[in-house]
């Protein structure tokens, strides 16, 4: 399959048309049509619900499409990173859990952007699976996680801060008068905790090992949804301070009592080969730690 032809596929998926694909690239429909058919019998599937007004995409076709818009990025983010090797230069890709840590990476980053202007940065945020799951792919090359995480596949660098863990509560609640949460204060309220599997465990560990013991609401990956259902009424949700800003918005956070704190590191792929923006990042910081 040639990236040509994938580009071709892709711009038929996101128009909906051939008519409007072909104009796109500047192509026959004729011409597309045949490309898209001869796709469809290399790779032995159909990919597309011809119908009166509007082309759709079958399940293999989406699956393409997912898959395909990964491997243009990654062409792409290499290309760049080639041509730019006479400079430091090229793109820097970072994943990123919900944590103000990240702002210890963004001080060394907005001092690389500063002296190279040929370096771009770009982010992503997910929780440590998503980011995880974006490094084995090639997608990232960085990830930013708040522990705990399994990180033996990968090299790692704990970073010189650590995140407090406490509740996000709506401000008129019960517990927002508390300057301190202990695990029996929550016994009588809906709780939201984590999809991280490793980060609930520690949850639960923290709430006495049995969460049969509260009421599980549900769950989140990114805090900000989570918030606003929180604002909404009596529901709780274990967070990391910070995340959100409770200035002003109707919502209180608190932290909890043991105290419960996650360190922070950063883990790349082992044996990755990274551009030279790339190298220079994980030398300043490698320093700064």
């Amino acid at each position: 399959m040639e990236l040509r032809v994938l580009n071709y596929f892709l711009t038929v998926a996101r128009e909906k048309t051939i008519s409007k694909a072909a104009e796109v690239l500047h192509l026959s429909q004729p011409t597309l049509s045949k490309q898209l058919k001869d796709l469809e019998d290399e790779l032995g599937v159909q990919l597309f619900i011809r119908g009166n007004r509007e082309i759709s995409l079958t399940e293999d076709g989406v699956y393409l499409q997912n898959r395909g818009k990964e491997i243009l990025s990654l062409v792409d983010t290499t290309t760049s990173n080639l041509q730019k090797n006479e400079v430091i230069g090229g793109d820097i890709m970072i994943g990123s859990g919900e944590t103000q840590a990240f702002q210890f990476l963004s001080t060394i980053l907005n001092d690389l952007m500063s002296k190279h202007p040929d370096i771009n940065v770009h982010m992503y945020s997910g929780n440590a699976d998503d980011v995880k799951t974006k490094i084995d792919k090639g997608l990232l090359d960085f990830g930013l996680v708040i522990d705990p995480v399994e990180k033996q596949k990968y090299e790692y660098l704990p970073l010189p801060v650590s995140d407090r863990w406490g509740i996000l509560v709506n401000e008129k609640h019960e517990l927002a008068k508390n300057k301190l949460v202990i695990a029996s204060d929550l016994a009588a309220y809906p709780l939201l905790i984590s999809s991280q599997t490793l980060v609930n465990n520690q949850i639960s560990e923290w709430l006495g090992g049995n969460l049969n013991n509260f009421k599980i609401a549900g769950s989140y990956n990114l805090l900000y949804n989570a918030s606003l259902l929180v604002k909404e009424g009596s529901t709780v949700a274990f967070c990391i301070e910070g995340i959100i800003n409770t200035k002003d918005s109707g919502l209180a956070f608190i932290p909890l009592k043991p105290a419960l704190t996650s360190t922070i590191s950063i883990i790349w792929k082992k044996k990755q080969v990274f551009s030279n923006a790339g190298k220079l990042f994980l030398k300043e910081l490698t320093e700064a730690t």
